[in-house]
């Protein structure tokens, strides 16, 4: 993310400028920037007026948490610095910024190539009476002190070089803190007194926010990295479930169901957006029903995390309520988000503790459990070799279940199309009942076209280690199409079926199958007994 800072300072301030483009294409750089600012400078051309990008900036600005904007409106000169020009401008801001929460709108107009309202007063406006841009800059309020929030350091590193010595050493994201102070762990609820307060410098008594220290406690409690230590009487929230604000970045859209990366200033974990509760148009800021979010567009949404993480909401703490969300393919940054609230579910659903467990299931039938995964275009051959292989380990005794792609459609995902929003909620659905199944002690038969790496992942990392088996059934498209046992090739390309995979929506081929099927001149109970031969290795068996 290309982001330019500039640095300057005068008698009264010292300031960090964050400098982005305007363009719906530079979004991630402007929030980027707007992350950490306290003030934006939103520029109107004055020949042009109010235009789509001042209106999307103004509502990032206000996600992002910025609370005083000065809407400098440039090239006034152009206009003969005119007074009314100014004034039709200035009413069209406030009429769309009145509902985004800014403390304060400044609107100021300048002649950036002559200077006016610059650095000084100007002249040729004498009807303005409001301060100049660099005198605005040097007096308006903003929140700067970070210590007078409640306490939270994320711990990035644990240093233990002798017996006598174990620090968690992090930068103090808020708060202050001193040697006797209380602090809490905010995963494990676990809390002792600090001994010591270390630095490069030497130690303190007493640190606070922006200071990098190494804490040294009272106590032998279990601390790691990615934790965050806490204030006891202040805690943040701990859950793994909550609703946030994203504004994704990528050309490939948000996809609820597809499991992402997100990472917090203290920790990652998958995650996974399970409801976009509605978009937010930019223009008129409605809140408009959709089923993903394009690049740059922004959304509220819940989001459920693999493993509960620490966090503040955003409006609270802007350090502990961020994120961001990183493709687990590509490992781009896709998307960031701002924090609202933990979903009240998050705190209210347990595990239930059960004394029959997934071993003894296993051992009852004699087998280990495993959910074969076969994947392949349409007429591959994968529900026909996956049948032959049930067969096979049905006559051996064996406890199977097939889970088929279109017998599944009837029932469970019968609400769902062939969109690519559907086809990640379907494959999400049948990865969690093969799980149950295979908790259950048996060998799932999972046959899904499962076109997308990241859901066959996402299945892969519900299982327990080694019961994933990933079958690539591997039959080149012009023999799926001459086979087409179900006539849908001809109808697809004939324009009568959209998103048909390998046709008008791409299949993305598994890049280290356990098991690798190249199924030309090949009988499928010749290729089933190869799957036999794998799970009888697997299983121990002679």
């Amino acid at each position: 993310i290309d982001v330019a800072y500039r640095f300057f300072a005068t008698d009264k301030r010292k300031f960090i400028v964050a400098d982005t483009p305007g363009h719906e294409e530079y979004t991630r750089n402007m929030a980027t920037g707007a992350s950490t600012a306290d003030l934006a400078i939103v520029l109107v051309d004055s020949r042009q007026g109010i235009l789509t990008q001042t209106r999307r900036h103004s509502f990032i600005a206000s996600l992002l948490g910025i609370r005083h904007i000065v809407v400098a409106i440039n090239k006034i000169d152009l206009m003969d610095y005119s007074e009314a020009v100014y004034d039709e401008i200035v009413a069209d801001y406030m009429a769309f910024a009145k509902d985004l929460g800014f403390e304060t709108i400044v609107p100021i107009p300048i002649s950036a190539r002559y200077g006016d309202n610059v650095t000084a007063p100007s002249a040729n406006m004498p009807w303005y009476k409001g301060p100049h841009l660099l005198e605005h800059l040097e007096t308006v309020p903003v929140e700067t002190d970070l210590a007078e929030k409640p306490f939270r350091m994320p711990v990035q590193l644990v240093t233990r070089p002798n017996l006598d010595f174990r620090g968690f050493a992090g930068e103090i994201a808020s708060g202050r803190i001193a040697v006797g102070d209380r602090v809490t762990v905010a995963k494990s609820g676990q809390t002792s007194a600090i001994r010591q307060i270390a630095t490069m410098d030497g130690d303190l008594e007493r640190a606070e926010a922006g200071q990098a220290v190494t804490l040294v406690l009272e106590d032998e409690i279990e601390v790691s990295r990615g934790n965050i230590l806490v204030a006891p009487d202040a805690r943040p929230d701990v859950a793994d479930q909550f609703q946030a604000k994203v504004i994704w970045f990528d050309a490939d859209p948000m996809l609820p169901g597809r499991s992402y990366i997100l990472r917090t200033e203290a920790d990652q974990t998958p995650a996974t957006i399970t409801a976009l509760k509605y978009q937010v148009d930019v223009n008129s800021f409605a809140h408009e029903a959709a089923k993903s979010l394009d690049m740059n567009a922004v959304g509220v949404c819940n989001l459920s995390t693999q493993q509960p993480i620490v966090f503040d909401a955003y409006t609270a703490n802007r350090i502990t309520g961020n994120f961001v969300i990183i493709d687990r393919i590509s490992n781009r940054t896709v998307g960031a988000g701002m924090i609202d609230f933990a979903l009240r579910r998050a705190q209210n659903v347990h595990w239930q503790a059960i004394d029959i467990n997934r071993q003894a299931r296993a051992d009852l039938k004699a087998q280990k459990p495993a959910v074969l995964w076969f994947t392949g275009l349409s007429g591959s051959g994968k529900s026909t070799v996956a049948n032959a292989l049930e067969k096979m380990l049905h006559a051996r005794g064996k406890h199977t279940y097939m889970l088929d792609g279109d017998n599944i459609r009837h029932g469970l995902n019968r609400d769902l199309g062939f969109t690519a929003e559907d086809r990640v909620e379907n494959i999400r659905r049948v990865a969690e009942v093969a799980r149950l199944m295979a908790d259950a002690g048996l060998i799932v038969l999972v046959s899904f076209i499962s076109p997308f790496r990241s859901e066959r992942r996402l299945a892969r990392e519900m299982m327990e280690d080694g019961e994933f088996i990933e079958v690539f059934v591997d039959t080149p498209i012009e023999i799926c199409a001459e086979r087409d046992p179900k006539g849908l090739y001809k109808k697809a390309m004939a324009g009568e079926i959209a998103n048909f995979t390998g046709i008008s929506s791409p299949y993305e081929r598994p890049e280290d199958p356990e098991i690798h099927l190249e199924t030309v001149g090949q009988e499928p109970f010749e290729l089933a007994g190869r799957i036999e031969e794998f799970l009888t290795a697997r299983q121990g068996e002679s």
